[in-house]
């Protein structure tokens, strides 16, 4: 199975794999999202350790159940051959109606094929105001007119 673009990267490949990457976790479907990485593929993921698709699979389908109204941007950091450094902000909404902003930062890797056979990452919660939500769209794939990351000053 090929994932394209492949490795090794250069600035657009990598950006397409970064925006790729952000629109398939706005469409929160675990089966889908779990296609893009290498069936043994490792997660280290805040304190999880995960291992394979089956996992992946299970660890977002319980993120989505928890993280409701989730909106996700990713913006390409560093690159070099086969590897990605990405950094993300996304908001959600907790079953009690607290709404957060949680920031964190990516290392990927990708086997011959562009899938990700490794991500590490690490995050950190933030809790906001309703008011203070900046990631407004509808859900799903975020539009092309909206801003990024540093246009946020994110």
């Amino acid at each position: 199975m090929s994932r394209p673009p492949l490795p090794p990267f250069n600035a657009e490949t990598a950006a397409q794999k970064v925006r790729l990457a952000e629109d398939a976790w706005n469409g929160q479907d675990p089966e889908t999202v779990a296609q893009a990485y290498t069936t043994d593929s490792q997660w280290r993921n805040r304190l999880e350790f995960i291992h394979g698709r089956e996992d992946i699979v299970a660890f977002l389908t319980r993120k989505w159940e928890r993280e409701q109204e989730y909106r996700l941007i990713k913006e390409l950091w560093a690159f070099q051959e086969n590897r990605i450094a990405v950094r993300f902000a996304y908001e959600w909404q907790d079953q009690a109606g607290q709404w957060f902003r949680s920031h964190g930062n990516e290392n990927w890797e990708f086997d011959e094929n562009g899938l990700m056979r490794y991500r590490a990452a690490s995050i950190n919660d933030q809790p906001i105001s309703a008011t203070d939500r900046l990631f407004r769209w509808p859900e799903g794939r975020r539009p092309d007119s909206h801003p990024g990351l540093s246009t946020l000053g994110l």
